[in-house]
């Protein structure tokens, strides 16, 4: 008797041959590739990247002055908030925005519309950020302008996650 064959057929696929993913948008890949470059520039300027200021701040500003407007003027106004708030945070950028840390780890940061093509941009907090306030509370909020009231808003908010 001779050895049996296999014949089983393999498994045709189910996805539709011209039917494209629903991965990650050109946008989400750009900015992936972003932290990649700031992970390696944080690795080669070493331990002092962490406690030297100056060495994020002329990445975020870089990426400030790179913003269209009306995006560039609330960045650069939510900066100097930050940094008068709370001038324990240094900046950097992470995921190619302007962002906030403390101890190295991200306490808020500043997305423009412009970043994900939205129609607001947007002002986050990570979970560093001491918000707590019982079991819900915001952590991002939609920007399409700045007052007095939401800048006086925003100081207050930055204190708060830092203290």
């Amino acid at each position: 008797m001779s050895p049996k064959k296999n014949t089983q057929t393999p498994a045709k696929g189910t996805t539709a041959i011209n039917k494209t993913s629903k991965g990650f948008t050109d946008e989400e890949r750009a900015a992936m590739k972003e932290r990649a470059q700031e992970l390696k520039a944080d690795a080669r300027r070493g331990l002092r990247a962490t406690k030297d200021k100056a060495a994020g701040e002329g990445d975020v500003l870089a990426k400030i002055a790179a913003m269209r407007e009306p995006d560039r003027a609330m960045a650069k106004r939510l900066h100097a908030i930050i940094k008068a708030s709370a001038p324990a945070l240094s900046p950097k950028t992470w995921y190619g925005m302007p962002a906030y840390a403390k101890d190295g780890k991200v306490v808020c940061f500043f997305q423009s519309a412009q970043k994900f093509k939205t129609r607001y941009a947007t002002f986050g907090f990570s979970d560093k950020a001491n918000l707590d306030d019982g079991a819900l509370w915001p952590t991002a909020f939609a920007l399409k302008g700045l007052t007095a009231a939401e800048e006086a808003r925003i100081g207050a908010l930055v204190k708060k996650a830092v203290s």
